[in-house]
């Protein structure tokens, strides 16, 4: 146990280097928790501070998934031997769960984050690399369709284990928990956007929409 604990451990602080304050302390010092929505995540980062300073806010929350997923399970730790009873596929996915949460509860800012949905992505461009052109398409799909981003992203984790349990059980198990899991988790820290969703006051991108509505409500961010 001791090895998944420190592994566990290791793959939270690893999540909790957010991309956003990364990528404000290189502009200055900006935090976009006090922009926009508030929340530190690549949607708040496009409308706060512009596409190249979201860009990097993506790419280090996703890289952050894959280390977490797919480095920190195999490394060799002084005095920390590995133990024998602890499944690996099973280790791999408490690490690639322990980055999600470090992203949303980062112990380094006050446990404020975003919410996991990128880092989510980069677990599994580990874990199932050939899971991410569906769940990018679902994503799209339901975007250019309704305009709303965290209605997407909720969609885009929900159809996911569906998916998986449709075609990989009970081969795939391990991972159909995983995604379970995590479709839960994002669907919960989406609560706000559910409720202002159900207000009437959610942001619509209509820009990317095929059928534009009018309407929409107030910038939130979403993701």
């Amino acid at each position: 146990m001791l090895e998944l604990g420190v592994k566990f451990l290791i793959s939270y602080f690893i999540g909790s280097l957010m991309g956003a304050m990364i990528v404000g302390k290189l502009r200055g010092g900006v935090d976009i928790r006090e922009m926009g929505s508030g929340n530190a995540g690549g949607t708040n980062a496009l409308r706060t501070q512009g596409a190249l300073f979201a860009l990097g806010v993506v790419i280090i929350d996703i890289g952050k998934g894959v280390i977490g997923a797919g480095l920190v399970p195999g490394l060799e730790i002084p005095f920390v031997a590995a133990d024998p009873i602890i499944s690996r596929t099973w280790l791999t996915l408490c690490c690639a769960t322990a980055v999600v949460l470090g992203h949303v509860w980062p112990i380094y800012h006050n446990f404020k984050g975003g919410k996991g949905a990128g880092t989510y992505i980069g677990t599994l461009i580990f874990l199932g690399p050939q899971l991410i052109i569906g769940v990018v398409f679902v994503w799209a799909w339901v975007l250019v369709m309704t305009g709303f981003v965290g209605l997407a992203t909720m969609t885009a984790a929900s159809a996911l284990p569906i998916y998986l349990g449709i075609w990989f059980l009970p081969d795939g198990q391990p991972l159909f928990i995983y995604s379970v899991v995590m479709a839960a988790f994002i669907i919960f820290w989406h609560r706000s956007n559910i409720q202002r969703m159900r207000n009437g006051t959610e942001h619509r991108n209509t820009a990317v929409m095929i059928f534009k509505r009018k309407g929409g409500g107030s910038s939130h961010d979403q993701s």
